[in-house]
């Protein structure tokens, strides 16, 4: 399965976010045991970088994009893509690139925290915790 992870699970992550890392380390987990693929879009990173040198200084920033550049798929972000982001019915041009992304690059599911940001989403949405449970009920 073809996941892609939304900026707030990658900074809860990289940021140690309470009580939201746990979900985010066993997501990635589960992407590192090649059960699922996890996908950023390419503004995720830009958006991890940008946050984590604010919280944590400018190595840290440059660590974490390198380490999930390394560690995760990164989804192509063309004009196309930002084009139909456009026309989207999505309130933030962010979210709407977001989907655009997954939807372009094949995704089969979008893991975030903003479920109502993507309440006029085409493909299925689910926040870490919902999404960890649906796995479990579809592999006991």
């Amino acid at each position: 399965m073809r996941v892609l992870f939304d900026t707030d699970v990658v900074l809860d992550l990289v940021l140690d976010r309470e009580p939201f890392v746990e979900a985010a380390v066993s997501l990635f987990a589960l992407h590192d045991q090649g059960r699922i693929d996890g996908y950023v879009s390419g503004i995720t990173l830009i958006n991890v970088f940008y946050v984590t040198r604010k919280f944590k200084g400018m190595e840290s920033a440059r660590r974490a994009v390198e380490e999930l550049l390394t560690t995760l798929f990164v989804c192509y972000l063309d004009q196309f893509v930002l084009e139909n982001a456009c026309g989207l019915p999505f309130t933030d041009y962010e979210d709407a690139t977001q989907h655009a992304s997954a939807t372009a690059n094949r995704l089969d599911v979008i893991v975030t925290r903003n479920l109502n940001d993507y309440k006029n989403a085409t493909l299925p949405v689910f926040s870490p915790i919902d999404f960890l449970n649906q796995l479990k009920s579809e592999n006991p």
